[in-house]
């Protein structure tokens, strides 16, 4: 699992295929929670695991594909 100390508010967290798929609201845990404000999140925030980062540098960097994120993602903290 990718180090989530590197992660910070705001960051864009960008699907493998290239799609940015929201912004870092905080971690929680073992997860990334994503604004709502973003136009992807519908006005929710979504949680995705931590294990889902291939890498950090200025942006969060997914294995998954942005349609795997938006079918997998949840809607209430991940459980580890």
């Amino acid at each position: 699992m990718a180090n989530t100390n590197d992660i910070r508010e705001q960051m864009e967290v960008i699907a493998s295929c290239g799609t940015c798929v929201g912004k870092v609201d905080r971690i929680e845990g073992n997860t990334i929670k994503l604004t709502k404000s973003d136009p992807t999140a519908g006005g929710k925030h979504h949680f995705i695991p931590a294990t889902w980062i291939a890498n950090v540098d200025d942006k969060v960097h997914l294995k998954n594909t942005s349609q795997e994120v938006f079918r997998e993602w949840k809607t209430e903290p991940v459980k580890a």
